[in-house]
């Protein structure tokens, strides 16, 4: 194999596996004929296309079956992620709900909604506890300190009907999907990722002292997934990325409404920005008509 065909090889990685089983072997004996004698290097605008096409495809691989439960199932997927990053850095001190709580967000990733079912009512329940400090059974030291990633104790400035309220967003959206039957697709494996970057408490771009502070990490990460979730929606012409971002804004939403009467202008901005992109997710695929030619 020579260093050109290998890097080739690398940026066919962009298409579906399904797409590159069918058509790898024929893209790259064309991309390796044409290519100038004695290259070892693609172009730099060769490269971009390559991976542009790989993406488009991926988005219109993503928009099969119904798009109305497919999207709350990813909207499930984004809300168990920022579960797992809420207890994460709280590893140290409560392992096995961190733990349970991996447990859930793998099983919901994988498919088996059925399972993560009893898993997110029994971690809902013991986050509950935790944020109301009543603790009947399996007493836990309060406040929780964490090991890593975060400085403030946990639920320090959540309370317990707020946290209950996320919980059963994510467990009332898997009930109505298990209720449904049929297969559901497994997810990326990049959502792993996801969790502790959203767990990351810097750096910091609040004042210290301001009433839930959001990490720039995390505001990073949801600003760029609902950019590549407006585009993908406008690429496929699929309502499914608005429908997750819309579970995930009322995620965001119930947290921040708590703090309603404390939040500043920086958090209105965020609030505002997940907003606009939830809606532009949501006008996007049908904001565009084709020309008919005369």
């Amino acid at each position: 194999m020579t260093p050109l065909e290998r890097r080739y090889r690398w940026l066919l990685l962009a298409y579906p596996r399904a797409y590159r089983a069918a058509h790898g072997w024929e893209l790259l004996g064309v991309l390796v004929d044409c290519a100038a004698p004695g290259r070892t290097v693609p172009e730099f605008r060769e490269a971009g296309g390559l991976v542009a096409g790989g993406l488009r495809e991926r988005v219109r691989h993503a928009a099969g079956g119904n798009a109305w439960w497919d999207g709350l199932h990813l909207g499930v997927t984004a809300v168990l992620a920022l579960h797992l990053a809420t207890v994460l850095p709280y590893a140290g001190s409560i392992p096995l709900w961190v733990a349970l709580s991996g447990f859930a967000l793998l099983a919901v990733l994988r498919g088996y909604v059925r399972l993560a079912l009893p898993v997110v009512l029994l971690t809902g329940m013991k986050a509950t506890a935790i944020a109301s400090g009543w603790q009947p059974v399996d007493v836990t030291l309060l406040p929780v300190y964490p090991s890593f990633l975060a400085r403030e104790p946990l639920f320090g400035t959540s309370g317990p009907v707020v946290v209950a309220l996320g919980y059963g967003l994510a467990w009332f959206g898997l009930l109505a999907l298990a209720l449904r039957g049929g297969t559901v697709r497994t997810r990326s494996w990049c959502w792993w990722v996801a969790a502790p970057l959203a767990a990351w408490a810097g750096p910091g771009w609040m004042p210290e002292g301001t009433p839930y502070p959001i990490g720039l990490s995390r505001l990073v990460l949801e600003l760029a997934l609902l950019c590549l979730g407006v585009w993908a929606a406008r690429t496929a012409r699929d309502p499914r990325w608005a429908v997750a971002a819309a579970c995930y804004l009322t995620a965001v939403s119930l947290r921040l409404g708590e703090h309603l009467t404390e939040l500043t202008h920086q958090h209105l901005g965020y609030w505002g920005l997940l907003a606009f992109l939830t809606v532009a997710a949501a006008f996007v695929p049908f904001g565009y008509r084709r020309r008919v030619p005369n």
